[in-house]
């Protein structure tokens, strides 16, 4: 086992005193090209250039000397420090930090990153990073080959954003570019480097406060809103859902699919959560999709209604969260969607359902008017190879004056959960 390791960030700065006792010292030295060309590297220690990390991690533990692991930016933020404490290599690690490339990105764009998302975008976490970037105003992106500005732009078609992309920070080649996010496609960018995401309007809250990123506390209590906030008339009777024609309703109706219990139900169902899409097909007045933007996801809301799409578009400015609204009939408009995570199917009959479930998202919910509708949709899921629950829900809202009934609505409420992308 190595006798220590010290990791080091650099961020082009000249080494600190401690960085270079350290390098004197060292008889192994781990790090990029760039990083093992410095003139502070001893020319007789072993050098190892940083691929893999858990083969280098392993390449350490099985040293017998004094190691030096050299790192870019801050080593313990989204750093070789994570893999190198693991318990399987019994390194003790010594970290002697620098700014991270994500705070000098700011820095070159002159901007506060205190309300900022931050993620790793990998060709495996590409999508989410995507949906990241979908659903908040400020996000910084640490790329990587495969998963880079033009990936980023081509999977946000859509979606309007500005990139500030910062290329080999700290280095004689540093660039700092400002494009939209439609243009990203049309260059070839170098590694490594930093993508600043900024668009659409800035929500409640994401202005800075007490706490970093994405403030949960803001905006009003509960994870769904009372019927009323969204400024429109309450409907009687079924209508919506596979069971009940179209789900958006007539032009200020909020529809059955959407009242507040049910709607409780299908988020409870769904769970939308930071880096997933949802689509909300059918959306109506918007209050679906709202409330999913406001658990963090990225969300696409579906109506054939004008009227419907311009009142989610309203939702979201009133609840500052990001959406992305498609006028269109379904299943027809779906087929040019990005791959959703989960869907709430709130109108377009069990066509629509069958149509999404081709699609093979995580979850998906839905409801019905009536018991035929509900057993043909769930044998389609089933079908589908989907996990089905159902239930009928009934609530009786009451006025507490008189204690008298002032409503009543039931619908049999369907989820599908796909065992093997589950959760």
């Amino acid at each position: 086992m190595a006798d220590r390791v010290t990791v080091i960030g650099w961020d082009g700065s000249p080494l600190t005193a401690a960085a270079r006792g350290a390098l004197a010292a060292a008889t192994l030295v781990a790090g990029a090209a760039h990083h093992l060309a410095l003139p502070e590297v001893p020319p007789t220690a072993e050098r190892i250039r940083l691929g893999s990390l858990p083969l280098a991690a392993r390449r350490i533990a099985a040293h017998r000397g004094t190691a030096v692991v050299l790192a870019d930016g801050d080593p313990g933020f989204f750093g070789v420090v994570r893999t190198l404490r693991a318990p399987e290599y019994g390194l003790e690690v010594e970290v002697v930090p620098a700014v991270s490339s994500v705070a000098t990105a700011f820095a070159r764009a002159g901007m506060p990153w205190d309300d900022a998302q931050v993620v790793v975008a990998h060709p495996r976490t590409l999508r989410r990073a995507v949906n990241v970037c979908r659903a908040h105003t400020k996000v910084a992106v640490l790329t990587a080959p495969g998963a880079g500005p033009a990936e980023l732009g081509l999977l946000l078609e859509g979606v309007h954003r500005t990139f500030v992309i910062c290329e080999e920070l700290g280095t004689e080649r540093e660039q700092v570019s400002v494009v939209t996010s439609d243009k990203a496609a049309d260059h070839t960018w170098r590694d490594p480097n930093v993508v600043i995401v900024i668009g659409g309007p800035a929500g409640a809250g994401e202005g800075g406060g007490w706490i970093a990123g994405r403030d949960p506390g803001t905006g009003p209590r509960g994870w769904v809103q009372p019927d009323a906030s969204y400024a429109v008339a309450t409907a009687h009777g079924p209508g919506g859902g596979p069971g009940g024609g179209a789900g958006s309703g007539s032009a200020g109706v909020l529809g059955e699919g959407e009242k507040e219990l049910l709607r409780a139900a299908q988020l409870a169902r769904l769970g939308p959560r930071i880096g997933d899409l949802v689509w909300d097909i059918g959306c109506g007045a918007g209050a679906f999709a709202a409330e999913a933007a406001r658990a963090g996801a990225a969300v696409i809301a579906v109506d054939h209604d004008p009227a419907a799409c311009a009142r989610t578009e309203g939702a979201a400015r009133r609840f500052g969260v990001q959406l992305q609204v498609v006028y269109g009939s379904a299943p027809h408009v779906l087929e040019n969607l990005p791959e959703p995570d989960i869907v709430r199917v709130g109108g377009g009959g069990p066509a629509v359902v069958s149509a999404v479930a081709d699609r093979r998202p995580r979850r998906i919910v839905t409801h019905a008017a009536t018991r035929d509708v509900a057993e043909r949709v769930g044998r389609d899921l089933t079908e589908h190879g989907y996990r089905v629950q159902c239930a009928l829900i009934q609530s009786v809202e009451l006025d507490t004056r008189a204690w008298t009934e002032t409503e009543r609505n039931v619908a049999f409420l369907l989820s599908g959960v796909l065992p093997d992308r589950a959760p």
